[in-house]
């Protein structure tokens, strides 16, 4: 179990993202949400605090933190905006830590310097059109010619896939349904047949950039494969695992922002002479909402605290990611009734973590998934 009390660093991380956020975020929440904008120039400035390399050692430009650090940073900028914690999150988990995790010694030299002070912007590619949760079926291959790989198809839902300057890929080079039939390729931007498609018009998350990638007779060199050929599928399993604890912090930010402002209103809101927060009903509401969001953190920090001492987080991270992302929407759900019409109009910040919630439960493993990867693994005990 986590420490119950917050380290220096941690609380440092903390203090230093609650004030950015405040300034740099808060003031344009709905104007990027409303346009749809991904402030790209805003990733530069996290880029610049060791944001964007938390996880990343030291030796090449990063941060060099731990993942309790890495979750109180996902979660401050989550509270202020679903959409910034979500590509922070899938820029560090996916892209940066697949390559930190599985890259070799020049790999690692190369990008992640790049990716850590966001020079570069990562993106990371598994699911496909048709394909969802059932990655086994992929049907976008690479194909070996010579020193080079060619690559033909197409990935879906990818964070990042127009303004990423690097992607790390699974795709196909071996059978259908062979777990070790898929290899992982790191493309830059530029390469000849890799392209991004639409970029998708979502219901929440908008300021965060969701886009088809494309590939068409696409040359990559032998050198781009991360870790050995057929590895892909079984490197990606295993980058989930960790990428679950960042989605499961960016559920419990999401869950705070939406408990903080009923909280407030609550209080300052008046019917029949007394603050709502006075009547059972509000109340018993609040302290739902509370209960749940301390249950979701401590099964947060659980799995941080494993992934940080080297362990096996499958059960922990799906345990984290499936319990925060439903309190996620439960949470911001009874803020919406609590704010009554106000909650329902975008004047009042709840409608947006509502919108925003639900991502979580879909993301990195639906909540299905979470359940079937927890019920193996009690099967397996």
């Amino acid at each position: 179990m986590p420490s119950f009390q917050e380290s220096e660093s941690v609380a440092m991380v903390r203090s230093m993202v609650r004030d950015f956020a405040e300034k740099n975020i808060k003031p344009h929440v709905m104007e990027w949400d409303e346009s749809q904008e991904f402030p790209i120039e805003l990733f530069k400035e996290l880029g610049k605090m060791g944001l964007m390399g938390v996880l990343v050692p030291q030796e090449y430009g990063g941060a060099g933190f731990g993942y309790h650090e890495y979750v109180a940073a996902i979660e401050e900028l989550a509270s202020v905006c679903g959409s910034i914690g979500l590509s922070m999150a899938a820029h560090n988990s996916l892209c940066t830590g697949h390559i930190m995790q599985f890259g070799n010694e020049q790999q690692k030299a190369k990008y992640l310097p790049l990716l850590a002070n966001c020079e570069w912007l990562g993106a990371w590619g598994l699911t496909e059109p048709n394909t969802g949760s059932d990655a086994g079926r992929m049907m976008t291959t690479a194909v070996k010619d010579g020193d080079h790989w060619v690559i033909n198809g197409a990935k879906c839902w990818i964070t990042h896939g127009k303004s990423a300057q690097v992607a790390v890929v699974i795709v196909r080079t071996g059978e259908l349904l062979d777990s070790r039939g898929m290899t992982a390729f790191v493309i830059e931007k530029g390469t000849p047949g890799f392209t991004h498609g639409r970029k998708e018009n979502k219901l929440g998350m908008r300021a965060s950039e969701t886009t088809e990638l494309l590939f068409d007779n696409c040359r990559v060199h032998e050198s781009q494969v991360l870790g050995q050929v057929g590895e892909g599928f079984i490197q990606a399993m295993k980058v989930l695992d960790g990428g679950r604890i960042s989605i499961a912090a960016l559920s419990l930010g999401i869950a705070k922002g939406a408990y903080k402002a009923s909280l407030q209103y609550a209080k300052e809101r008046e019917q029949f002479g007394q603050p709502i927060a006075s009547f059972q009903a509000i109340g018993f509401k609040l302290a739902d909402m509370a209960t749940q969001i301390e249950a979701a953190e401590l099964l947060t920090h659980q799995a941080a605290n494993l992934k940080n001492m080297g362990k096996s987080v499958n059960r922990e991270s799906a345990f984290a990611k499936y319990y925060a992302s439903e309190t996620a929407v439960r949470v911001s759900t009874e803020a919406v009734q609590i704010f009554g019409g106000y909650g329902y109009t975008k004047d009042f910040p709840v409608e947006k973590f509502y919108r925003d919630s639900k991502l979580c439960t879909i993301g990195e493993g639906t909540s299905e998934i979470q359940k079937l990867v927890i019920s193996r693994s009690i099967l397996r005990d």
